[in-house]
């Protein structure tokens, strides 16, 4: 196990709009040294390092004898390609969502991350989400789950469709929360400003009885980040923009013929997931233990996300289909 006191060796590979937030979190690590970047653009890289205080290398290869570990943040059609050279060599890797575009590449690079004894961690990063973590605390068997995440149009997402950018949080979120196999998924969904699906929403029914109702918007004129959870004797609701849990569950009433509903507000203190996130890859690294989100859990919830995206299409192609029999 590496000693506390050694700095671990850290570079990032793709460094735009996300990748320059992790390269410059890494900077102000102490235990950390970053190493240095890697872009495929050159000015974007050069500007990168300047601002966070490291070096810039030219390819994937020039990296390999220089690091112990790496963030991969780039287009997902291309996380096979730049992670595997890492994972190969038993470095440990960091990997955007999803974990890849496909399950055939998401499972081929668990398979080299096992094979080579690399840590694997797929930046689920709403899993650090205080409020996410506090709510995980309090849940007990899960009956019922609805999770709505639903925002503006922004240009940066663009090239993948609603489910894969912001849906797949909420079906992780789910999957850590319900912990039973999904024996049924149905979805709708539709494209309002881009070629990909805007708007989604998708029904999952599980081993154990729970039901969750997921909804993703990047069309929509205000921004709306919650989850709800009914279970036995309890409910509560996270507010992930306010950083609040409520919560409401019966309390029995000496003489009275029905229990009364005892209602709380918790304020999450919040914390800057990412920031958490990346820490606990340093710790997970440091100490040799599995990542919180590890390799099998990203392509879980990417399995489930392309399920999803098919039952899309197969009801789209089914109205197009009526519409022209009209």
């Amino acid at each position: 196990m590496m000693q506390i006191a050694d700095k671990l060796r850290l570079a990032v590979v793709g460094v735009g709009y996300l990748g320059r937030f992790h390269a410059l979190i890494y900077s102000r690590m102490a235990d950390v040294e970053l190493v240095g970047v890697f872009d495929t653009d050159d000015a974007r890289a050069r500007s990168v390092a300047e601002e966070a205080g490291c070096a810039v290398f030219d390819s994937l290869d020039a990296l390999l004898d220089r690091v112990d570990a790496v963030s991969v943040v780039v287009p997902t059609s291309a996380h096979l390609a730049a992670a595997a050279p890492f994972l190969a060599r038993g470095i440990h890797v960091l990997l955007e969502k999803p974990i890849a575009a496909n399950a055939a590449d998401g499972a081929e690079i668990v398979r080299l991350a096992s094979e080579h004894g690399a840590r694997l961690q797929i930046g689920h990063v709403e899993r650090f989400n205080a409020g996410v973590m506090a709510l995980a605390e309090r849940i007990r068997a899960p009956l019922y789950l609805e999770a709505q995440r639903m925002g503006s149009f922004v240009e940066r997402a663009t090239d993948v469709d609603v489910v894969s950018d912001l849906m797949i949080h909420d079906i992780d979120i789910i999957l850590s929360l319900v912990g039973a196999e999904i024996t049924a998924i149905s979805a709708v969904g539709a494209s309002i400003l881009t070629e990909h699906v805007d708007i989604a929403n998708a029904r999952l029914e599980f081993a154990n009885g729970a039901v969750a109702n997921v909804v993703a918007s990047r069309v929509s004129d205000k921004t709306t980040r919650r989850i709800r959870v009914f279970q036995a004797r309890g409910y509560l609701s996270l507010d992930f923009v306010a950083q609040t849990i409520d919560i409401a569950a019966p309390r029995e009433v000496a003489g009275a013929p029905r229990p009364e509903i005892v209602r709380e507000r918790i304020q999450v203190e919040p914390v800057k997931p990412l920031d958490a996130e990346l820490a606990a890859f340093v710790q997970c690294i440091r100490e040799a233990r599995p990542p919180l989100v590890d390799g099998r859990t990203g392509l879980a919830a990417l399995e489930v996300a392309l399920e999803v995206r098919a039952c899309i299409q197969r009801s789209t192609d089914l109205q197009k289909r009526h519409l022209r029999g009209l």
